[in-house]
């Protein structure tokens, strides 16, 4: 996945504001990156421009070597479908749907509705240790369980790019260390690039690179402790 002079403006009229400033950033696969920043830097803005969520004004995205500028919505949606997998703060599961069916959600959506898709959920849901969690519903599952569902939701469709916004916020210490330990094994397969945005300094470890943004520009960018070889990230204020 890659940005290149990525421009987002938000807002109309007086209110506009430019999110983003020329932002360029890539993640390779098999890697872990964090997205730093304080709040209103751009971090949530440039997941979603990223994530094929909203598109940027000026410049170019990449998922899998596909352009995912001047798409239309169906285009964008089929892109997310195929390559993009999301885990959130709140973990957005569907509080009637048991943690099979919200993981095998994924997989109906692209018109997988056999056994085999049945299999391929149950399999994601023990990848992230849930097996004997199957039939449980959103309310009677851990806060750190649900975000194991959310996990498997986003692996259950060989997602190569796996943005997760915030996926510590709402844990304690003990889960949000397991889940970011879970996103790090994720990230050692050469066929995953993880990519979070947080301001969790504890997850800091998990990291291959540290990236950090302010007022929509990428001013730096460090190694992590779990450094592999990779490209630099960079942006370029644009006047």
């Amino acid at each position: 996945m890659e940005a290149r002079g990525v421009v987002k403006f938000l807002g109309e009229g007086a209110g506009k504001v430019r999110a983003l400033r020329g932002v360029d950033l890539t993640l390779h696969s098999g890697e872990l990156v964090l997205l730093m920043g304080p709040s209103g830097s751009g971090k949530t803005t440039l997941l979603s421009v990223l994530g094929c969520i909203l598109s940027p004004n000026e410049g170019v995205v990449r998922v899998c070597g596909h352009p995912a500028t001047n798409l239309q919505p169906e285009q964008l949606a089929k892109l997310r479908r195929e390559h993009i997998g999301f885990v959130f703060q709140s973990y957005h599961l569907f509080p009637t749907l048991t943690a099979l069916d919200n993981v095998r959600l994924v997989l109906d959506v692209r018109g997988e509705r056999s056994g085999k898709a049945v299999k391929r959920a149950k399999d994601a849901l023990a990848r992230v240790g849930l097996a004997h969690k199957i039939h449980g519903y959103p309310r009677e599952l851990s806060g750190g369980e649900q975000q194991r569902v959310a996990i498997a939701r986003a692996l259950v469709g060989d997602a190569a790019a796996i943005l997760a916004d915030e996926p510590t916020a709402a844990l304690d210490s003990e889960n949000g260390s397991s889940i970011m330990a879970m996103l790090s094994e994720v990230a050692k397969d050469p066929a995953h690039g993880v990519l979070v945005v947080t301001h969790d300094p504890r997850i800091l470890p998990f990291a291959s690179r540290i990236i950090r943004i302010e007022d929509g520009i990428i001013v730096g960018e460090e190694a992590g402790a779990a450094q592999t070889p990779v490209i630099k990230a960079r942006s370029v204020a644009k006047t």
